[in-house]
Parts: C-alpha cells; structure tokens; sequence
C-alpha cells in the first residue's frame, strides 16, 4: 500500500511534455531515410530496431549495421546495430547510438572573452542502448518487443527509458500492415537536478506493398507510415506557425493522412535499388531520396538525402555486413505451408474402398529398370511416365542413340 502510494506521488509529480527521449526517434538507416522515413513497413533494414523491432522474425543471417549522419553545426550522429537469427520464425537485435556535438567553445560567467582561439571547448552527447526481438506466431503474424535506454550529458546528466511493440500482418503474399505502439511503458527521463519528465504512448498505423516487375528484371515497392493516432503533432516543417497541425484519425481523416510519410523504391536483381520519398506528405520540400547497392552477398551499402524547408540537407551512408554470408552461400528459402494447404492436400488424396487393401509398392519384377551406376536422383523419380529399357547387345536399334540401350514410353 505504502509503495503504490509513493508510486502514485512520483507520478503526479512528473512533467508531462511531448518528446522525451526523442533521440530515440532519429532515423538513423540511409535505406529508411530515401524512404521518407516510414521505417515502421520497411523489412530488411537492421539499422531501424528502434521502430520496426517485428522485422527480426525473418532474420536468416547474423548482420551487422553502421552508420554515419553529419547533421549543421558538425552535430554528428553515428549507429551501430546487430541481428543475430534465433531459428528460423525469431531473432534478436541490439543497438548502440551516439548523438552530439563536440569542440563547443564557451566561457564560463566572468571570465574575459579569450583572444583568438584561446577558449576552452565542451562536448555534449546522447548515448542510447537497444535491444529488440521479433517472433512470427502465425504463418501471417510477426511479433516484435524492444527496450531502449538513454543517457544524457549536457550541463547536467540525465537517463531514459522506453519500452515499444508491434505487430505486422501479411494480408496476400506481398502486402502487409503493421501497428507499432511506441513507449507503451510512456516513455521517461529523470534529470540530475532531481526533475522527472514522461511522454504518453503513441500508436502508428504502417502499410507496405512489393510487385515483382519481370519485364524490368527487378521489384518495385510502395512504403507507407501514418501520423500518430493518440495525439496531435505539430506537422509545420517550415516553422511559420506555432500550433499543433496534426489532426487525430477521428477528428480529421483527411488532415491525419496529410501528416504521414512514405516512399517508392525500385530493386534491380543484379543489387542496384532507387529510392525516393516524401517526409512529410504536407510538404513537397521534405523529398528524400537515395540509392542501395548490394556490392557482394555480404556486403551492402546506401546512401541517401533528405531535404528540409529551413535547415541544410542531410547526406546519410549506412554499410551492412554479414560474417555467415561473407563464408557461405545463402541457404534456400524454407518452404512454408499453411495449415490450410495442408489441409486441403491430404483432403484431396482418395481413400481406399471399404473391405480392400491398399496397393502395395511395385515388387522389383515390375519396377522400371535402372542403368547401372546412375545417380539415385535420375532413377527414383516414379512421377515420370514408366519407361523399359531393351538390351540390344553390339546392334543398335534403327532410330535409337548410340550407346547400348534404348529408351522408349509405354
């Protein structure tokens, strides 16, 4: 009782504000960010565990991500990532992050400004730690779960934390929607001098749709990520207004679609892919673009831009290596069945009539004939229409090959 009173002080004395921890919400792929950022629907990119934790229920090869974002002021932004298969329906991800500037020059209150570059320098960072995993449950269904940590170093030092989850179903063979609720445990941050803030949740809607394009030797793809659904969000790229522009979905459909993001991207079969996309669809001035090459079946690296209606533009690099691949070949596809194939497949094989026996295997009289020394592939293949074999001796059979036998069909 004592204890969930303290509970309940803690919290009521809490400050509620929009974006704690929002280091966590930097896009950090280059794949993503060409995508306009609608990372929530975009498979395969490892370096987006902390909103697409549900991808590790496909992870087939142990991979390893960087990389690198020189944003104004020489802030930079550096990311490093790792997936790691647990089976083949689960996996596990862990991430590190560090988000700062260095080289700061200041002057403590008092002191006389320095002459030249005579001044001492601060350097002030974030420090994120993640861990992530994802299941498939269903033939359809892929579940994910990641915990994220924070630690601040300004002017005084701070922690953070926040927990995600997500769903994403597959609705046809190449089109899928996902739900990701994000910092479902709200996501909180204390401070050195003792003051505590916290985010409510907030819950995403993601949708993603491939075709495969024969004629153009490659797969084009569509990405799509909403606004949030819980709380209104200032949309205003070009800072102009200060007021919340994000409508909820039940208040203003139309003004919800306008606040989500998405893109297009194009892969070719020999690992070229083209990217574009818009950050924001209430904007024509956030278009991303970028561009993916898949040097070697263990290597891949992007690239991409991302435009801004006030600040610079952003160059984004991000390098993938597999240890597994880099020694080995990749391994076929497991062939999955659904539970209603299957069943309909032993549905359709007869059964025996009553008071019979079922055939027998034919006995070695009536099996075809073999060649002697033929691999067992090439002789054990009884779907094939039967097939004899006449012994001709040193004549050969008018019409047939050299060699001794002859085949013909029944």
């Amino acid at each position: 009782m004592i204890t969930a009173l303290g509970c309940a002080c803690f919290a009521f004395g809490a400050d509620r504000v929009v974006g704690a921890n929002a280091t966590l919400d930097i896009e950090p792929g280059a794949r993503s960010a060409a995508l306009g950022s609608a990372t929530m629907a975009v498979d395969g990119d490892y370096l987006g565990l902390y909103s697409n934790p549900y991808q590790l229920a496909n992870v087939r090869y142990a991979w390893a991500s960087f990389s690198h974002t020189a944003y104004f002021e020489d802030t930079q932004y550096d990311f490093a990532s790792a997936v790691l298969p647990l089976g083949l329906d689960q996996g596990l991800g862990i991430a590190f992050s560090r988000f700062g500037a260095d080289d700061i020059p200041y002057i403590k209150e008092g002191e006389p400004i320095p002459e030249g570059s005579d001044y001492n320098t601060l350097s002030i960072a974030d420090w994120t730690f993640s861990l992530a995993w994802g299941k498939k449950l269903f033939n359809r269904l892929d579940l994910g779960v990641s915990f994220h940590g924070l630690y601040r170093d300004m002017d005084q030092t701070g922690w953070g934390f926040r927990g995600d989850a997500g769903l994403r179903y597959r609705i046809v063979q190449e089109f899928y929607v996902a739900g990701f609720l994000k910092g479902w445990t709200s996501s909180a941050a204390t401070w050195e001098s003792g003051e505590f803030e916290y985010s409510s949740p907030e819950f995403y809607l993601a949708a993603s749709y491939s075709l495969p394009v024969p004629y153009l030797y490659g797969k084009f793809s569509a990405y799509w990520q909403g606004a949030g659904m819980f709380h209104r969000e200032a949309r205003a790229l070009d800072f102009e207004e200060d007021e919340s522009q994000g409508g909820r979905l039940w208040d203003d459909p139309v003004d919800w679609l306008q606040g989500g993001r998405g893109g297009i991207e194009f892969a070719f079969d020999f690992g070229l892919s083209l990217r574009a996309g818009l950050g924001s669809f209430t904007s024509l001035q956030s278009v991303t673009a970028g561009a993916g090459l898949t040097i070697a079946k263990f290597l891949q690296v992007d690239y991409a831009f991302e435009s801004h209606p006030v600040f610079s533009p952003v160059h984004r690099v991000s390098i993938s290596v597999s240890p597994y691949l880099f020694s080995h070949n990749p391994r076929p596809e497991p062939a999955r069945v659904s539970p209603a194939a299957a069943s309909a497949v032993l549905a359709e094989e007869p059964e025996a009539a009553p008071g019979t026996e079922a055939t027998a295997p034919a006995d070695e009289a009536t099996a075809p004939e073999t060649l002697e020394g033929a691999p067992e592939s090439e002789t054990s293949d009884f779907s094939q229409p039967t097939q004899k074999s006449t012994e001709v001796g040193d004549e050969v059979l008018e019409g047939a090959p050299a060699g001794g036998t002859y085949w013909e069909e029944d």
